[in-house]
């Protein structure tokens, strides 16, 4: 056992490898998602959508009397200066949906953000399929995420949500170890939310309804696959704030640490 204030191994060459891989792939979708999502800023459900056929759009960025708005449903915010209306490069005031801080190029070209976010895309499978294999063949996934019996009793979990949300992380050894809400974002994330990405992904273009149609119809057509693919998105975002959050409060630089050179110091428990 390793003595209190002493570097620990935490995480192999593969998941490093993997984690970081995956950070510049999901970086590149995000801006060149948002760039693309600019073209046209609306979703909708259902087979068919576009700026005449509204029937059944359920999302939509834009400007209303100089104002940004965003819609969703019968209910519109007000978003001005952020979303539908802000300040491009040069500070002149432009409609658009998402501001050009947030996307990747930073100038509006379709094309060019296509192109880039297909190119992220594939090194997104690819390495998945990387960190996929590595998890369940080398068992990373038995010993880190998949939890066991008592981990997963409900008395677990609410102890687990308590201490999260008191802002008491584990020390010493313990620290070295997933706690149950760890496993299960982690594991929804890589083992869900991301093929879902991917797959929706995939049933938004125009090939696959002579290629895959049954998964075009999977997702109830193609506009509602671009919406489950929005949505999706969303939830990443929103566990990688979560992610950033926890590493700055849990001890940033010992955690930055461990995923760069793959060793940890343990903290003294208390």
């Amino acid at each position: 056992m390793a003595a209190d204030g002493t570097l620990v191994k935490r995480h192999s060459a593969w998941v490093r490898m993997t984690h970081w891989f995956n950070f510049v792939a999901v970086l590149v979708l995000l801006g060149t998602g948002l760039n693309i999502f600019n073209a046209h800023p609306y979703l909708y459900w259902g087979a068919s959508g576009t700026t005449v056929d509204t029937g059944g759009r359920w999302l939509a960025i834009g400007s209303l009397r100089e104002r940004g708005m965003v819609m969703v449903g019968t209910t519109t915010f007000d978003t001005t200066g952020l979303l539908g209306r802000s300040a491009a490069k040069n500070g002149t005031v432009q409609n658009i949906a998402f501001p050009h801080w947030a996307t990747i190029p930073s100038w509006r070209d379709l094309g060019l953000a296509r192109n880039w976010h297909f190119a992220a895309a594939w090194l997104l499978i690819l390495n998945g399929v990387v960190y996929l294999a590595y998890g369940a063949f080398s068992g990373h996934f038995r010993r880190k995420l998949v939890p066991g019996p008592a981990e997963l009793r409900p008395a677990n979990i609410a102890r687990d949500a308590v201490e999260h949300l008191k802002l008491e992380f584990p020390k010493g050894r313990e620290a070295l170890d997933y706690q149950i809400l760890q496993k299960i974002a982690y594991a929804g994330t890589a083992l869900l939310l991301l093929p879902l990405l991917v797959f929706s992904g995939i049933g938004m273009a125009p090939g696959m309804d002579a290629s895959w149609p049954w998964l075009v119809d999977l997702f109830g057509g193609r506009q509602s696959a671009r919406s489950v693919h929005f949505i999706a998105t969303n939830l990443v975002v929103a566990f990688i704030i979560v992610h950033l959050l926890m590493v700055v409060l849990a001890g940033p630089f010992r955690l930055m640490r461990g995923m760069i050179t793959g060793w940890q110091r343990v903290e003294t428990a208390k």
